[in-house]
This record gives structure tokens, sequence and C-alpha cells, in this order.
């Protein structure tokens, strides 16, 4: 097992979402994984030390200035001693901290007193995740080392209150962990080093007017986790994202673009390049575009015009500079298998990774992904997995096929 051995110490935030922090330990020491828990002020209000010192058969630290423990420099040792740290849940407040080196506890000291990798899975209120302030913190972290997993779309503990913001579930956060330990750091050495590959991710806005926009509903969850991957496996990645809530992978080069036509020349952009992969989700048509707000009126709904979009899969197929692995997706909603193979053909790529986003297969803005792999050799039926794990599975295959 991956994690066996492995020691990891999970610093527990004050919100809600700490209630599933007893099942993460559970599943980490299932994985063979040594678990430590330290608790920030605020997180004895969801679960106490006692539930969490049960399952972990270690004492729970909470107070900074305990005389016992900081008598051997507790904070110190605990920082270090382990592999990796997780925050979970990591609040808004607890992020803002971490960005600005705040130790006011011994939670936040912990994490400033270490050099050891964090991983950090948020949960809070989608407005609370979306505000300036937050990002701001999150780009920052980022930019520190620190690696992201979440939140998720769904229901918020508030009644009524539903968006981007919930805390990965613990089996989600373990396959994450495990996926930290499994690969390389970015730019180390590794399959697919001194190889530079080129990754979409998201979907594409098209203006109707300056407020109204036509898109294909994508969260960018797994065109992100890929750039991630071929990041980890030592390659030179360059990820061109339209617009999406989850902050862009570590070790990666990301460029924002919003229309298909912004993505086509920030592709071509990127070139040259030795691997794509084309999973945003691209609008295929665009509206002639108006620059005034169109107003309702007793006539009618507007008549929209709608023109073809560039089809960036294909001119990268015959580009002067194609890649040496072009790979498509295809996102289908019936006969997923034929209609994969006729896109592979007239695409003209080398594999197409399709997978069912009918509303009953819960793929769209979700974590989890069932695809088949398309190639000329044939089909292969990859089971249910997360995202993360699709993207470090696909990109075994490319290091293998560059081998």
């Amino acid at each position: 097992m991956v994690l066996s051995g492995k020691r990891i110490l999970i610093v527990i935030g004050g919100g809600i979402a700490a209630y599933k922090v007893l099942e993460l330990i559970r599943r980490l020491q299932d994985e063979g994984a040594g678990v430590r828990a330290v608790m920030s002020r605020n997180a004895h209000h969801f679960v106490t030390p006692l539930s969490v010192s049960a399952i972990t058969g270690e004492t729970v630290p909470s107070d900074l200035f305990d005389p016992a423990d900081e008598q051997a420099l507790g904070h110190i040792s605990l920082s270090r001693e382990s592999d990796l740290i997780v925050v979970a849940p990591a609040t808004a407040n607890f992020l803002a901290k971490m960005a600005h080196g705040l130790a006011n506890d011994l939670a936040s000291a912990v994490l400033l007193a270490s050099d050891t990798p964090v991983l950090a899975a948020p949960a809070m209120n989608p407005r609370m995740w979306s505000h300036p302030a937050t990002q701001r913190n999150v780009a920052q972290l980022i930019a520190d080392g620190v690696q992201f997993f979440g939140p998720e779309e769904g229901e918020m503990a508030e009644p009524g209150e539903a968006g981007l913001g919930r805390m990965a579930e613990p089996a989600e956060i373990v396959s994450a962990i495990a996926m930290h330990f499994a690969s390389r750091p970015p730019g180390s050495e590794g399959p697919l080093a001194g190889l530079s590959a080129l990754v979409t991710s998201g979907p594409t806005q098209e203006p109707i007017d300056p407020v109204r926009y036509i898109a294909n509903r994508s969260s960018g969850r797994q065109g992100h986790a890929i750039a991630e991957a071929l990041a980890r496996a030592g390659a030179d990645v360059t990820l061109v994202s339209g617009p999406v809530e989850i902050a862009p992978p570590p070790g990666v080069r990301t460029q924002p673009v919003a229309t298909a036509h912004e993505m086509q020349a920030a592709v071509e952009a990127a070139l040259p390049a030795d691997i794509a992969i084309m999973a945003a989700a691209v609008a295929d048509w665009r509206a002639e575009a108006g620059t005034q707000k169109i107003k309702k009126s007793e006539a009618g709904p507007p008549t929209l015009t709608l023109v073809e979009n560039p089809d960036i899969l294909a001119a990268l197929a015959k580009h002067r500079q194609r890649p040496r692995l072009l790979v498509g997706f295809a996102a289908e909603t019936e006969d997923l298998v034929a209609n994969a193979k006729a896109k592979l053909a007239r695409k003209g790529c080398d594999w197409i990774v399709a997978n069912d986003v009918s509303p009953a297969a819960g793929v769209m803005g979700g974590t989890r992904n069932r695809v088949h792999l398309i190639t000329a050799k044939g089909v292969e039926g990859w089971p249910d997995m997360a995202k993360s794990e699709v993207a470090t599975r696909l990109v075994d295959r490319i290091a293998a096929h560059f081998k």
C-alpha cells in the first residue's frame, strides 16, 4: 500500500465538516498510515479531543502553552515528525492565518514551524470560498507550495445554502494523499521528464450580450487533475483553462481564457508540445454578441444567430506543430463507445477519453469519473474512480507510450 508506514499529521479546523475527519483518520489507518492530530481552538465546538484520541490512539494536543507538551518543544516536534500535514477542514479563517503566517494557537504554530508538505481540504460557505479575500489567500498558499483538494459542489449545513464549498469526502482525500506519495514533486525527474505537455480544461463562455453567455457545463476538475499529474511525472506543463472555481494546480503554468477563440489562440501560443490533452468543454457555437444588454420586449424572445466555433482538437491534429501524442475527450449522453470511436476518426487525434455525462452519471461538477480509453488498439473500460485517479492512470499510460 502506498500509505503504509507514512506519518500523517491532521490539523483539524473549526468547521462543521470536522466530523468527517474521524472517518478520514480511520481510512488512513486502514491504508497503513500512522496518524496524529492537532485541533484548532474552534474545532472543539464540533469534535472532542477524546473522540479523536480514541481513534488515533494518541493524545490530541491543542494548547500552545501546555507546560508538559512545550517542555519538549511540542509544536516543533509535531510539525517535523510527519511526512505530510493535512488541514481538514481548512476553513476560510484558517486559510487566512496560513497565508499570513499567523501562529496564535497550536494548530497554526505547527504549520508555521514546519517545512513538511501540506495538503488542505477547504470547507466553507460558497460565498466565503468565492470571496476575493479567500481567493487571494488560496493563490498565495498555492504559490507557497500548499496543495489543495476540493472544495466540492453540494448542500451546505445552513438550510437552503448550496454551491462550491463542501469539504471533499474522506475517501477522496485519501486518494489525493495517496497520489501525493505515489507521484514525484512537480519539476522533479520522472517518467515524462524532458517532455512538454499542453492541457485544456474547463468550459468556454461565449457572450450573447455584456451580461449573458452560452457555455458548456464543466468544473475543470478532470483537466486540472491531468495537468497536475503530468507535472508530477516530470513534464513541463501548460494549462489553458476556461473560467472555473477551482485553484490552478501547483507546478503548472496556467493561462486563463474565456472564449473558444481565446482558447485556440492560447493553445497555438503554447506550441510546440510533445503531449496535448484537450479536456476542455469548448462551446460548439457562439452568438453574434451585442454591445448592449438585450431587453425584454412585447415582441417576445430575441432570435439568436449562432456561428460555429473553431474546432481546436481537429485543428491541432492538422497543425504543422502537431503534438506527438494528441488526446481528445468525448462527453456523451448516449452510445458512448460508438460515438467516441467516430470522434477519434473524425478529429484525427491519437486517443479519446470518453465519459458518460448524462444526468444519471453524476460526472458534471463531481469528483469521480468513469471513462473509456479509446485508441487504435481498442477500447479500455476503466472502473469508477476519483478524477485524480483517472488522471494518474492516464499519465501512466502516456508514460508507457513514450518509453
